[in-house]
């Protein structure tokens, strides 16, 4: 009997996958990963209330369990990455990183050395076996589809991985978790990013990265208003601003253009306009998941999570590549993922996007 070692998160799409995983005969362990220990600002710490649903949910599906903490691992490889984005002013996605630094390593390797054979999550992907190499496709639920945050995995990584969810939907997952009677059935998802949880996102930041007021203008260079420092703002924000009603302008909403950390100045325009447009982009340290593509070629792109595949042209130059979009393409962002797909729903990999055109 082969042995998976699931990764836990007391959410109910992990705890489905480990009852499936037991269904089809494997010898299931359940491994919760502490990766932040920090309280939110009320006090309270998810981590404790999650390890709780982790064991009604093994016990319930008579599994053994265990619990391992990453929390340094995760502050020197992924929180200081998240922080270090910030302070130069992108927006970065930890949540990747954290797949790849995290979940698909030193759990990975711990997993291994407990003598598994294999480690199971509850993502929303599916993995197929071809010609000796793995690929990542995209699950069978497309709206929870998350191969977008796994763009960074190596065949190393995805050979001794499971995806148990690949091909059923969120609305079943719930439905054979109410009828298991399992804890997390009803257990509202988690949002945002990974250790923030549900807590004020700018209040957090402040914590460790402290504001820098300065001013905000227009893409002219008139002063229209005041922030409380540019690495809260993203590109295409419109929410937060506090610019009311200025003469001389037309009575529609602000939205951030760009932003720029060597001044502090945070630049806005009244209304959509070209600036807030690219073409193209380019990106750096690209993770070719399987075959490590040359030349050039066309394929599907998402610039972030939940965005629909938009059609591109890609030029290779080793790890670094340049994205022409079909269709001009809104609020691209530098610190994002550009995430490659195949026609076919085959997730070519993906790298960070450095520079727009």
């Amino acid at each position: 009997m082969q042995t998976v070692v699931v990764g836990l998160s007391g959410g109910v799409d992990s705890s489905v996958a480990a009852y499936l995983l037991k269904q089809q005969g494997y010898n299931v362990i359940g491994l919760f990963m502490l990766n932040w220990e920090e309280n939110d600002e009320n006090g309270n710490c998810t981590a404790e209330q999650d390890f709780e649903d982790v064991k009604r949910v093994a016990n319930k599906l008579n599994i053994p369990y265990y619990t391992v903490n990453y929390a340094k691992e995760y502050k020197q490889q992924v929180f200081s990455y998240f922080l270090d984005e910030y302070a130069k002013g992108y927006t970065p996605n930890p949540d990747v990183m954290c797949n790849k630094e995290i979940k698909f390593g030193p759990f990975l390797r711990h997993a291994l050395e407990l003598g598994a054979d294999y480690i199971a999550t509850g993502h929303y992907c599916k993995r197929v076996d071809r010609d000796g190499k793995v690929y990542l496709y995209k699950s069978h639920d497309l709206n929870k589809d998350q191969t977008y945050f796994l763009n960074q995995l190596s065949q190393d990584q995805l050979k001794y991985t499971l995806f148990p969810l690949a091909d059923i939907d969120k609305t079943e997952v719930r439905r054979i978790a109410s009828e298991l009677g399992l804890v997390t059935a009803d257990k509202k998802d988690s949002t945002g990013i990974c250790f923030i949880g549900e807590r004020n996102f700018r209040q957090f930041l402040k914590t460790y990265l402290p504001a820098q007021p300065g001013l905000i203008k227009d893409l002219a260079g008139n002063v229209v208003g005041e922030h409380s420092g540019v690495m809260y703002y993203t590109i295409g924000q419109r929410r937060g601003l506090n610019i009311g009603g200025k003469n001389g302008y037309d009575d529609d909403r602000w939205f951030v253009v760009r932003k720029d950390i060597k001044t502090n100045t945070l630049y806005v325009n009244c209304g959509e306009c070209d600036e807030m447009y690219s073409h193209g982009c380019k990106v750096v340290n690209f993770n070719f998941i399987t075959d490590k593509l040359t030349g050039e070629f066309d394929c599907f792109v998402k610039l972030r999570y939940r965005q629909s595949d938009q059609a591109c042209h890609v030029k290779v130059n080793g790890t670094n590549l340049t994205l022409t979009f079909s269709e001009k393409q809104r609020a691209v962002t530098i610190g994002q993922f550009a995430v490659l797909y195949m026609a076919d729903g085959m997730c070519v990999g993906g790298g960070r996007i450095d520079e727009l055109i």
